[in-house]
């Protein structure tokens, strides 16, 4: 080894007492999600969960994970980091209930090359902010600092979330029929899907995020964009387990809209006939109309104002809105089940 002034893992780039410090900041944002089942807190190599003091008798784990999209881009442009993490948790714990799960812990993994404790964590505290919302856990995460790989002010975010149902309420269910009936839950916005092509709008038409919104003045074009991603767990598992029998079955709508979502979730004989006329927010048709978009690509890029599609029983449709009202959800008819005669399983006309 040469002589001279040894190399630290700090002049690399890596600041291990910031990670601490971090580790500190957060322990208290973690502890505040903690709920039936939780163990430990943050720190230890791995996360405890005691999944049999949440009273599951016959339970199945479901597990997903997913990241937020170009939509970061949008946060880091405004120097707004406190809502982002909601969009995280949202896009992994609507995943969960689409199969009938109670979202129970989160995971997350930040990356960036150079950390900054204050943003990191405002990102962390959104995070906990969606797992309060969701009713699960932040049991642990990963934040990885990683100098060369990301540019100053760059960070990446990813989320990994497990849940748990009862093996006799796995959704969708198999006796799905013929006149079933078709509910939409309203989208807060843009969600977490849909930003790439958002983003070559804005820069065609040389807009900027501070730009106020044209069919919102009191508001600029990025803080509409930055609304978070509706968490639609607590409403929906309260809609399951009131109609067990008529819930038959959810779609998260994300990447691939109404008519690339809500086909994961149909059997092969039955298709969704739905009016295309629900009420359309206005970034929407704002969207479609600056960026000249067709209607075909609007239905597969976005949500179009639709967040979660139900499918439940005709007898109990009006008792199942009124349930859904109540928990805040804002429900639209969209339309019904009918045989599929021809290839598409989504017709909106």
């Amino acid at each position: 080894m040469k002589k001279g002034k040894s190399a630290t893992y700090k002049q690399a780039g890596v600041d291990i007492d910031a990670g601490d410090a971090l580790v500190d900041r957060i322990k208290p944002l973690a502890r505040a999600t903690r709920r039936i089942g939780s163990m430990d807190d943050l720190g230890g190599f791995g996360a405890l969960f005691d999944l049999k003091k949440t009273g599951y008798k016959d339970p199945l784990l479901v597990s997903s994970t997913d990241g937020v999209g170009t939509k970061l881009k949008i946060a880091q442009a405004m120097g707004k980091h406190d809502t982002i993490g909601i969009d995280l948790v949202a896009m992994c714990v609507n995943d969960l209930v689409v199969q009938g799960a109670e979202p129970l812990f989160f995971l997350d993994y930040f990356a960036t090359g150079k950390l900054e404790v204050g943003v990191a964590e405002q990102v962390i505290k959104g995070i906990a902010e969606g797992c309060r919302q969701a009713g699960c856990a932040l049991v642990g995460g990963e934040t990885a600092e990683m100098p060369g790989m990301y540019k100053a002010g760059e960070y990446d975010l990813a989320g990994f979330s497990v849940g748990a149902v009862e093996r006799k309420n796995l959704l969708p269910r198999k006796d799905i029929k013929e006149g079933d009936v078709v509910l939409g839950l309203a989208s807060s916005g843009v969600h977490s899907n849909g930003f790439s092509l958002v983003r070559h709008i804005m820069k065609t038409e040389k807009l900027d995020y501070d730009s106020p919104a044209p069919f919102d003045r009191k508001k600029t074009l990025g803080e509409i964009l930055l609304t978070p991603t509706r968490i639609y767990v607590k409403s929906c598992l309260q809609a399951i387990r009131a109609f067990p029998d008529d819930i038959k079955a959810l779609a998260h709508i994300t990447g691939g809209g109404i008519v690339g979502n809500v086909p994961r979730v149909l059997p092969d004989h039955l298709m969704m006939q739905a009016e295309d006329n629900w009420p359309r927010p206005e970034i929407f048709k704002w969207l479609q109309q600056v960026g000249n978009i067709s209607c075909h690509e609007m239905h597969r890029t976005f949500n179009e104002g639709i967040g979660m599609v139900i499918v439940v029983s005709k007898s109990a449709a009006v008792a199942i809105e009124k349930s859904l009202g109540k928990e805040g959800e804002k429900v639209f008819r969209l339309g019904v089940m009918a045989p599929r005669g021809r290839k598409e399983a989504v017709a909106l006309t």
